[in-house]
């Protein structure tokens, strides 16, 4: 998706907006807290400053933040069951903002990690999605991007997700181009100045097999090794990149 410079700049507030609920959400996220007040507070939060979750209601889901605990990698549901200390967590968030979509996505451990693998987990997907920002150019190809973060995610000893993808995002939540975190280089859609994705890489300790839950929204490993997930909604620049989701 191809963008006017203040479709640009109104991403840019809006993503703004969206960091500052996903800090927010890692501030107040503890033990014994239920990720369904955390819900309620960031659509108030949002809503409070004239922009709209932008999960909420999308395709069904009922809920304003993606809340995915341990071996669930995406689309989990806030619930009422309370967080635990040493949990691995996955906050997912949109925004939409004066007609535009943005979106990211951050994982943490509640408390601080238990075990050296969620730590570790927590690294490298963070730095396999900077490990591809160091492809991201006008005129490059999404495989080179995806290629990268694969590369470097199989090298700690970790899957990349294969069924889920990163993609366009603009006056749409989900657009083309797709954006998968594996693949070869020279290969997909080719991104040019002007153009806004998200890019997530999703990675599990385990297989990258997943099935869906019950309840047909949360996403899980199938083997239930634990995953991490991080997103940021980027514009392509001439040289690079410019990140739209931070504060």
């Amino acid at each position: 998706m191809i963008q006017t410079q203040e479709g640009i700049e109104l991403m840019r507030q809006g993503g703004k907006l969206l960091a500052d609920v996903l800090d927010l959400l890692v501030e107040r996220a503890h033990a014994g807290v239920m990720p369904a007040d955390l819900d309620a507070m960031a659509r108030d939060y949002v809503e409070s400053r004239g922009a709209k979750p932008a999960f909420l209601g999308f395709g069904g889901f009922p809920a304003s933040v993606c809340v995915s605990r341990d071996s669930q990698v995406v689309h989990g549901i806030p619930g009422t069951e309370p967080f635990r200390a040493g949990e691995l967590v996955g906050f997912d968030f949109g925004v939409l903002y004066k007609g535009y979509y943005t979106d990211a996505a951050r994982s943490v451990c509640i408390d601080g990690c238990k075990n050296k693998l969620s730590k570790k987990l927590l690294s490298v997907v963070e730095q396999s999605f900077y490990e591809g920002m160091k492809k991201v150019r006008d005129g490059a190809y999404v495989g080179d991007v995806g290629n990268t973060i694969q590369t470097f995610v199989e090298a700690q000893g970790f899957s990349v997700i294969r069924a889920l993808v990163g993609h366009g995002v603009g006056r749409e939540l989900h657009a083309d181009p797709k954006v998968p975190n594996f693949g070869f280089p020279k290969t997909g859609a080719q991104l040019h100045a002007g153009m806004t994705i998200a890019v997530e890489p999703m990675i599990a300790a385990g297989s990258y097999h997943v099935v869906t839950e019950k309840d047909g929204w949360a996403v899980r490993t199938a083997d239930n090794s634990l995953t991490a997930h991080f997103e940021h909604t980027i514009a392509i620049t001439k040289n690079g990149y410019d990140i739209l989701t931070k504060n």
